[in-house]
């Protein structure tokens, strides 16, 4: 059961490692594009490529996914970013229950987009979690957990494809060892929990009051989307690379300390800098912030 690319991933995994996938539950096509047409998930396009059976039920509860579930008769089920709530009925129904990948070191960062909350948070390390699943999200039993070091300067696209990957193979063995009954399980610490919300556009405008590092990961966590954005002049730049500055000092918060061949350097909250080196701005392509610069000088001292 999943939807997106980061499901694909493990189904892929799966059918490599030679598990009998009996059926695929995805979400339902949905609209995408200027013509809005209909598209398939990343996970339905794998499972047809494949001769999977293919199930996208409109709603859980209603009977009709626990009927489809019935005639497969699974011993397990294997979810992995389907968004949706499996009803009880459904978890109850196949033999070893139903087990979870999920993108973080839970109990931390229980909900959705843990990935890019990781880097947005400036976190130094995060990894994969697979669990069985349970009534209330993200709360179910641990089985194992896989870390990794995030790269200071790693988009959340980076890891994401990163962990999925992770996430595919940690799948893979906790589902070999749950057939062989040496998988190991042990209850969450429930009272470290931490919850995420999904991205939206509201979390684009860089905040140069913030410290350096933390306008830095916001660069990052917001790749590939909604992407970052600064103001300069009345426009909106999308803002999409950036290093660490070299000045520093009292300048204040959001003040354009060079705008030169090396980038936009600007001053943030704790007295360092940040340098933007890549941007892009409206009607433009991205490009190297130098190289708008040649076209496009920005006197030093303007504060944002």
């Amino acid at each position: 059961m999943g939807t997106p690319d980061f499901a694909a991933a493990s189904l892929q995994q799966l059918l490599d490692d030679g598990f009998d996938v009996v059926g695929v539950f995805t979400q339902p096509d949905k609209p995408k594009g200027r013509g809005m047409e209909l598209s398939a998930s990343p996970v339905k396009e794998l499972a047809l490529a494949h001769g999977l059976p293919v199930f996208q039920p409109e709603k859980m509860r209603d009977g009709t996914a626990l009927e489809a579930l019935k005639g497969l008769q699974p011993d397990i089920l294997a979810v992995v970013a389907y968004g949706r709530i499996l009803p009880p009925d459904l978890l109850e129904l196949p033999k070893y229950g139903a087990v979870n990948v999920h993108g973080s070191l839970l109990p931390k960062y229980r909900g959705a987009a843990p990935i890019q909350w990781s880097v947005l948070n400036g976190d130094k390390l995060t990894g994969v979690t697979t669990m069985y699943l349970a009534n209330e999200m993200d709360t179910g039993d641990v089985i194992y957990t896989e870390e990794t070091a995030i790269g200071e300067f790693e988009t959340s696209g980076e890891l994401y494809d990163r962990l999925k990957i992770m996430g595919a193979k940690l799948l893979s063995r906790t589902l070999r060892d749950i057939e062989k009954g040496v998988a190991p399980r042990r209850a969450q610490e429930h009272e470290k929990a931490s919850y995420v919300k999904m991205l939206d556009k509201s979390l684009c405008p860089l905040d140069f009051t913030r410290p350096a590092r933390m306008v830095v990961k916001q660069i990052y966590g917001l790749q590939p989307w909604p992407v970052a954005t600064m103001t300069v002049g009345g426009e909106t730049f999308r803002v999409f690379a950036a290093a660490y500055g070299e000045k520093n000092g009292a300048a204040a918060a959001g003040t354009i300390l060079r705008a030169d061949d090396r980038g936009i350097e600007i001053a943030c909250g704790d007295g360092k800098s940040v340098l933007i080196t890549e941007l892009q701005a409206p009607g433009k392509k991205r490009m190297k912030a130098a190289d708008f610069l040649r076209g496009h000088p920005i006197a030093e001292g303007t504060v944002l």
